[in-house]
Parts: structure tokens; C-alpha cells; sequence
């Protein structure tokens, strides 16, 4: 790695001065963090208004435009005018109609159904055409399959099936693609997520608790539309450091989400991850203090366009804003609400010894409930880092509601019981890196 730590042990914090850090058994009483203005940005950023933070109506600029008007209300300094960094995705949105009837019935947008990332638009009354699962052990039943026209007709297969497909010659996937509308049955949840792509037809996904045992019609009205270019961004600020300006320690979180799913329907994401950039603005509200001023630079990343496959901090690293290697650590905070059964460390596994010294920390002070190592995982901001050598952790909370990626994900659910331990354990953390 770029900038490997040394071997921070309980020792070598106690030589390095910093027996008191670790000598205390409870948290301080004092907060330096307000609950309350937390509670409030997670209440802001998964409101209606905010529109799931995605691409139809701007949502994603909107929640971008709060946070630089908190950044520059806290002073930070900024590498870019504005503290933004644009660059284009490619996204597939659903802004206009979304809507599902069986023989008649309506189902309920978020609830009942969603759309798949790559759906395209249509407007279908179709029957309801079962898939024969003989064409995965049957040679002749997938010839017959094959010859079968699926035009006009919706298409309807499980969740499992779905899967299996793939592992079928590409002529399957052609074939099914002519089918008027395709339908997915799921058997518990419904998750929602994002693609640059779009499919031919619509493409839906049921709860099979929601399809009628002998449904023999469907309605179906999707508008769809792919934006190849859509501009959005990353918001970038930071404190100089008073000892070392030219060495920065990162901390990051993604600010966007799902966004709508047609008119009535959005993500409000207030675990994934308004929690997080709640988070990411208490400690930027700290470190603005004069009298909390680091010894090196921290920088706030708030990254765009994570939820459409770590896009921001991806174009972040081919883009960066001052070399990779003179970071010192990243850390990443995603899911930051509720904590119950304790945080989960990505990267712990792999970066021994640093996750040591958090875990020690911890255990002195007790600000959450357990400490869980994890390995590498391509799962949030912090591995775009991580692949170019760039220490970094991804830490996240365990525990309470379950809610990911659908539309129950509301800030009333959120617990925020490890969020003041999750803030004060970064908080020493960077301090032990300071005292190197």
C-alpha cells in the first residue's frame, strides 16, 4: 500500500503520549456532536422534497446543494469553485407512470411491486405466460421455448428461475426479450437498485405474496427513460491541518439514493445514507472549530452517485484533487443509524493493525457495543480508495430496523444508537494517526 501505518499497538499509544486517550474507561460526557441538528439533516434529506436524492427532479442536486450550503456555512476551504466536482453517469430513471394491474386489480408502486434498474417503457395489456422450468434440464423443452413467440405476451418466472437463465446460452436471453413485458416474482422482499442500461421492454419484480394464484391478464404502463449524460457531483471541503496541511485523512459518505419510482412513489434513504452524511457533517462541524483545528488536513468527501456503482468516488481516484498517496486514512461512513448489535469494520481483516488500535480504543471507552472485522468488500466509497492502496475502512452500524433499498427506509425507523460512538471512535482514531 501507498502509505503502509506502522504497528500502533496499546504500547506505542501509551509512548506516543496518549495514555490519557486511553486510560479513561467511559466516553466524556460533553458531545461534540448535536443529536438534535443530526436528527434534523437525516429528517431533510429522506423528506419527499429531496426525492429519494436520485435523478428525477433533480433530487440528487438538491440534497448536493444542502451540503455545500452546510460546508460553506462551517467555513471549509474548498479545492474546486463551489466545493464541486462535476462528471456524467449514465442512469435509467422512471419519472412519468408506474403501474401494475392483475386481471384488474391495481397493485401499489414500492409496496407490492418495483420496476428492475434496466426496465424500459411501455404501455402492455397482456396474458400472462408461465415459463417452463423444463428448459434448464430439458434439451427438447428449450427448442420448443425457443420456437414459442413471446410477443404480445407478458412473461412470468420466479426470482430463482431468473438467475438460472444467465447460466443459459445468450439465444434464451434474445428470445425473452421479445416478450411484451417481463415479471419477476420475489419471495420476501422487494430491493430496489439503479443501471445506466435499458432493457427493450418493461421489466417488473412482484411480491409473490401479492400474485394471484391463477392470474391470467395484465396491465402494465412504465415510463422510462435513460439519460446518457446526466451530470452530477461530488461535494468536496476541507480543514488545513496545523502541522502537516500537505497529509489529509478522509472522511467519506454518499449523499444520493434511489430517487422515484413514477410520481408516488421514492426512496427516502435515510439509513442509506443520509445517516451517514449526517455524520460526515457532525464531525466537519467539529473540525471547523478553531479549537479543534487537526494536526493534518481532513478532507469531507460527500460522493455522488455511490448507489449507481460507486461512480463518484470511482471518478474521485482517476480525478483526484491532490495526490492519493499523501493520504494517510479514509474512512467511510455508510449506514450510519442504527448500531444495536455494534459496527461492522470493512477492511479490518486486511489492515491489522490500524483496526487494532480502534478496537483497543474502544474497548476503553465502550463507545459501541462490539467491534465486527470484516474483509475486502466492494460495497460502499471506500474501495474505489482501497484498489489504488489507499488505507481506508468502510464502517458501518448493526442491528435494528431492516429496511435497504425500499421505500420503508424512513428516519423514523432509525435508532441512531451507535452514531456519538461511531463520531468520538473516528474522532480518536484520527488522533492516534496524529501522534505517528
Amino acid at each position: 500500500m501507498a502509505h503502509p501505518l506502522p504497528l500502533l499497538t496499546t504500547a506505542h499509544l501509551w509512548g506516543l503520549g496518549l495514555g490519557a486517550l486511553l486510560s479513561t474507561t467511559a466516553p466524556p460526557t460533553a458531545l461534540s456532536q448535536d443529536m438534535g441538528r443530526a436528527r434534523a439533516t437525516i429528517t431533510t434529506l429522506a423528506a419527499p422534497a429531496m426525492h429519494g436524492r436520485g435523478y428525477v427532479n433533480k433530487g440528487e442536486a438538491k440534497a448536493a446543494r444542502f451540503i455545500r450550503q452546510r460546508f460553506r456555512e462551517l467555513g471549509l476551504h474548498t479545492f474546486t469553485p463551489h466545493y464541486t466536482q462535476l462528471f456524467p453517469i449514465a442512469i435509467n430513471t422512471f419519472p412519468g407512470q408506474c403501474a401494475l394491474a392483475i386481471d384488474g386489480k391495481a397493485l401499489v408502486a414500492g409496496t407490492d411491486f418495483i420496476l428492475e434498474p434496466t426496465s424500459g417503457p411501455g404501455q402492455v395489456r397482456a396474458p400472462v405466460t408461465v415459463l417452463d422450468t423444463l428448459i434448464f434440464t430439458d434439451e427438447q423443452a428449450g427448442q420448443r421455448f425457443l420456437m414459442r413467440s413471446l410477443q404480445g405476451q407478458a412473461l412470468l418466472l420466479h426470482h430463482r428461475d431468473a438467475e438460472r437463465i444467465r447460466t443459459l446460452p445468450d439465444a434464451f436471453a434474445q428470445h425473452i426479450a421479445q416478450a411484451a413485458a417481463l415479471i419477476t416474482l420475489l419471495p420476501d422482499k422487494l430491493t430496489a437498485s439503479l443501471a445506466g442500461q435499458q432493457a427493450a421492454q418493461p421489466r417488473l419484480q412482484v411480491l409473490a405474496s401479492r400474485w394471484p394464484a391463477r392470474a391470467t391478464q395484465v396491465s402494465v404502463r412504465v415510463d422510462a427513460r435513460l439519460m446518457p449524460s446526466y451530470p452530477t457531483q461530488n461535494i468536496i471541503g476541507y480543514v488545513p491541518g496545523r502541522v502537516q496541511p500537505d497529509s489529509f485523512l478522509v472522511v467519506s459518505a454518499h449523499y444520493d439514493h434511489l430517487g422515484r419510482m413514477g410520481k408516488d412513489t421514492y426512496f427516502p434513504g435515510a439509513n442509506d445514507n443520509a445517516s451517514g452524511t449526517a455524520l460526515l457533517l457532525e464531525l466537519a462541524s467539529h473540525y471547523a472549530k478553531p479549537e479543534n483545528q487537526p494536526a493534518y488536513s481532513i478532507v469531507f468527501m460527500a460522493f455522488g452517485a455511490e448507489e449507481a456503482g460507486l461512480l463518484g468516488s470511482g471518478y474521485y481516484v482517476q480525478h483526484p484533487l491532490f495526490p492519493l498517496e499523501r493520504v494517510r486514512f479514509l474512512v467511510n461512513l455508510d449506514l450510519e443509524g442504527t448500531g444495536q448489535e455494534g459496527i461492522t469494520v470493512v477492511n479490518g481483516r486486511l489492515l491489522e493493525k490500524p483496526f487494532r488500535v480502534l478496537d483497543q480504543l474502544n474497548t476503553q471507552r465502550h463507545y459501541v457495543s462490539s467491534i465486527a472485522a470484516r474483509g475486502r468488500a466492494a460495497n460502499s466509497d471506500h474501495f474505489p480508495f482501497s484498489e489504488r492502496n489507499v488505507p481506508s475502512f468502510f464502517l458501518y452500524t448493526r442491528g435494528g430496523s431492516k429496511a435497504y433499498h425500499d421505500v420503508y427506509d424512513k428516519p423514523e425507523a432509525l435508532t441512531l444508537t451507535a452514531f456519538s460512538g461511531v463520531f468520538h471512535l473516528v474522532k480518536d482514531f484520527f488522533a492516534t494517526l496524529a501522534h505517528e
